[in-house]
């Protein structure tokens, strides 16, 4: 344990109000279950009209004519806008600006949006959408990244040659000599399926001009700020002029940061109105217009020595982003760096694409491109290692990075518990006897798998800052407010910040009151992705608590007529004379703080920048402040005449640093596990003509509790010199290892070794008798 956190850990353990590493319901949970949560669609103002948007039939066609004048003649109707009432401008989630907020001209995806309407009822806002004509010249559509990639093909964008949309390179070390110095060498392709986020609420926003004709959109969003600002930008206004607020927010899993164009429409209807106007999206309208994670062929390359040491790696992704890129480029990033820093190997190569197609676009997702690389990599270590007659889990511990040391690509290993996740895996779920166990030759056969993972806490390449602030104000009758602009999408971020706070003070958590992220008063902050708020948001509350202590330090000092080294903060808020009953209560101070001469309401303000660099040109540098790393072992059954394969234990140990609270911590764990087995074995957008045929949840099959074991798992703690009372994140590791785990088990069940996600029936039988078809044939040879 460092010295940082023995002292905060103390300091926690000495209050009756401390809950740091207790079950702690989230703050708003009574909100929630007793239905008084302001949804962004609960909300109602006066005079308020509904948006509806009309979406192009067509993957790739030429808008030859749009005909408005029946549904702007429907009674109800107030606006119908098309492309030609749009900002001429285009906008992007990511660098590139390549979409505009109502289609002109062209479209790209079967969905785009080419239309809207604001009426004074939603059932009127869809009957007008039947009313407008639209002509279309059909084009010829680009369905596939191989298609994208031909000479020939035709472009989704004019001027992108190959219709490659961004491509990241990088070598390191002396690849070529490291193959040619290990005793295995194997190489194969992997590809994965694009997932839907699945959260409970479609997208939604309720935009308004205040009275002074600044424009104010309350949303369903995981960040405001970055919100804002993309807001401003599509509709060419200042920013300051823009006002989001978060409201309470259904999940969002990377769905919900910057890629819809709800907001974008819903702003655009208001702004031509001059009225109040929500934009709800039903299910196949959010399935249409949510960015999926990003499908990528992974073509990998791993050399090892007869003891498993890997000593060189090669990699080449074709990652499709859909027809615009969105932040599909830093998920492709993510998918070709991070595993790197796992292991202590220094030869890696990669070259990776980024291509477009005529499909809906894809973008983040929970996870972020460590799912894709992570089912590749696993599966390739699970296969080499059996070549090698190793067990896995002694391949991933012989290469385990350690504490101290500095990776491949730059990035310092703070803290790690790696090992220690692989041994408390294994052991959980009785790795050895099962792995040595028969496998039997009934219809169901049984077999047992492992996959391993790292995630970042945090991430300094947006730009040249990745911190966090929290503001504090202390009420006169010693209640705490307080800002901060960070995101809960479900997560518990709240819960998270309202307990650092509560901790620090010594206080209930009922004593301190987090605003919801506003625009207008929160402090600017980044939002929640890359599983840095625990981290950025949870050092600026530590921060900001402490500064409040120096002032009310230094005013009990004067009253109390004692030295500020004496005192002391008290259970239930205040403070007292080391020693003896002298005390004022934080209610005392705060009153004592305005009611003198210059005085002032008690309020701070206070920023943490994590001590990491932005990578250089070479993509080299330290960008994250910490890691989580993880491990998973699963076991399943597969039902060789079905074809049927079953998770039926898994147990995922998870090095978080710290846990700060164990409902939110085995929560998260949970969630991601679950959501992991469904893009294993279910989950598969289906197309047709590019057109998604399965937008729906009875068509689009997610794991339920039906399909999923007892989940089971733990966490190490490793007490990270970083993260606010040592705790790390641990929201994103549990969705990076299910899908190998599941992989590697089938091959130990019945021995066939599937790599194009999901694991279907109709893969694994038709592997079966591809088996059986080789084992036949090479019987006769």
């Amino acid at each position: 344990m460092s010295n940082i956190a023995e002292v905060n850990a103390a300091e926690s353990a000495t209050s009756k109000y401390a809950t740091l590493g207790k079950e702690i319901p989230q703050v708003n949970h009574r909100a929630k279950v007793l239905g008084r949560a302001q949804y962004a669609g609960d909300l109602k103002q006066p005079g308020m009209l509904h948006g509806a948007i009309l979406r192009s039939p067509y993957a790739h066609a030429r808008i030859v004519s749009i005909d408005t004048s029946a549904a702007r003649a429907l009674p109800g109707v107030k606006a119908v806008l098309t492309g030609d009432d749009a900002p001429a401008k285009p906008w992007g989630g990511g660098p590139a600006k390549e979409r505009y907020v109502l289609a002109r001209g062209v479209v790209r995806f079967a969905g785009e949006e080419v239309a809207a309407v604001a009426a004074t009822s939603e059932d009127i806002a869809r009957d007008a959408l039947d009313l407008i004509r639209v002509e279309y010249e059909e084009l010829p559509p680009v369905l596939t990244t191989e298609q994208a990639l031909l000479p020939e093909a035709q472009t989704v964008h004019p001027g992108r040659e190959n219709n490659i949309a961004h491509e990241i390179k990088f070598h390191r070390g002396d690849v070529d000599a490291a193959f040619a110095s290990a005793d295995l060498v194997y190489e194969a392709t992997y590809r994965t399926s694009p997932q839907y986020p699945g959260y409970l609420e479609p997208m939604v926003s309720v935009a308004a001009l205040e009275s002074n004709d600044r424009l104010h959109v309350w949303t369903s969003t995981q960040t405001v700020f970055l919100a804002r600002s993309r807001i401003a930008k599509a509709l060419e206004l200042p920013i300051s002029s823009v006002r989001v607020t978060q409201q309470t927010t259904g999940g969002g899993f990377g769905g919900k940061i910057v890629e819809d164009d709800n907001q974008l429409v819903a702003g655009l209807l208001a702004l031509r109105t001059r009225r109040p106007v929500r934009l709800l999206n039903n299910r196949l309208e959010d399935f249409l217009s949510c960015c999926t994670s990003v499908p990528e062929q992974i073509t990998l390359k791993l050399g090892m020595t007869r003891d498993g040491i890997i000593v060189a790696k090669d990699v080449h992704i074709v990652a499709d982003c859909g027809a615009y890129s969105g932040l599909s480029g830093e998920v492709m990033h993510v998918s070709a760096m991070r595993s790197d820093n796992m292991y202590r190997h220094k030869n890696v190569r990669c070259d990776a694409l980024l291509v477009h197609t005529n499909t809906p676009p894809h973008g983040a997702f929970r996870g972020f491109g460590g799912s894709q690389m992570l089912f590749a990599l696993n599966s390739h270590i699970d296969t080499m290692a059996r070549e090698l007659n190793l067990d896995p889990a002694v391949v991933h511990e012989r290469n385990a990075i350690g504490l101290g040391e500095t990776s491949v690509h730059g990035w310092q290993i703070r803290s790690t518990g790696f090992k220690e996740c692989i041994a408390h895996a294994t052991k959980a779920i009785d790795w050895t006897t099962k792995r040595a166990a028969p496998r039997g030759t009934g219809v169901r056969r049984r077999g047992v798998g492992l996959a391993a993972a790292m995630h970042v806490c945090g991430n300094r390449t947006m730009g040249n800052w990745d911190g966090s602030t929290v503001m504090l104000k202390l009420n006169e009758d010693g209640g705490i407010t307080a800002h901060s602009g960070e995101c809960d999408m479900g997560q518990g971020a709240m819960t998270m910040i309202t307990q650092i706070v509560a901790n620090e003070f010594k206080v209930p958590l009922s004593q301190v009151c987090l605003l919801p992220p506003d625009t207008d008063s929160a402090p600017f902050a980044l939002g929640s992705f890359a599983s840095r708020v625990t981290m950025s948001a949870g050092n600026a509350a530590i921060r900001a608590s402490r500064a409040v202590h120096a002032k009310l330090f230094a005013l009990a000092a004067e009253l109390l007529e004692a030295s500020a080294d004496d005192l002391e903060l008290i259970d239930g808020g205040g403070v007292q004379i080391r020693g003896t009953d002298r005390r004022l209560t934080l209610a005392d101070l705060a009153r004592e703080h305005i009611w003198r001469h210059g005085g002032e309401n008690l309020q701070v303000s206070e920023t943490w920048d994590p001590p990491t660099v932005q990578p250089d040109a070479d993509l080299y540098g330290d960008c994250a402040p910490t890691h989580s790393f993880a491990a998973q072992a699963v076991e399943v059954e597969v039902d060789i005449e079905t074809g049927q394969v079953t998770v039926l234990d898994s147990f995922l140990s998870d090095d978080l640093g710290r846990a700060l609270n164990l409902n939110a911590v085995h929560g998260q764990a949970n969630g991601g596990c679950t959501q992991a087995i469904g893009w294993a074995l279910y989950e598969s957008l289906q197309l047709e003509d590019a057109r998604i045929v399965n937008g729906n949840f009875a068509d689009y099959t997610m794991a339920t509790a039906e399909s999923v074991p007892m989940l089971r798992g733990d966490f190490i703690e490793t007490m990270d010199p970083v993260g606010p009372y040592g705790a790390k994140a641990s929201s994103e590791t549990a969705i990076l290892m299910a899908a190998p785990a599941i992989a590697n088990a089938v091959y130990d069940a019945v021995g066939i070794r599937v790599r194009d996600l999901p694991i279907t029936p109709e893969k694994v039988l038709a592997a079966l008798r591809a088996r059986k078809e080789q084992q036949g044939g090479a019987a006769n040879a």
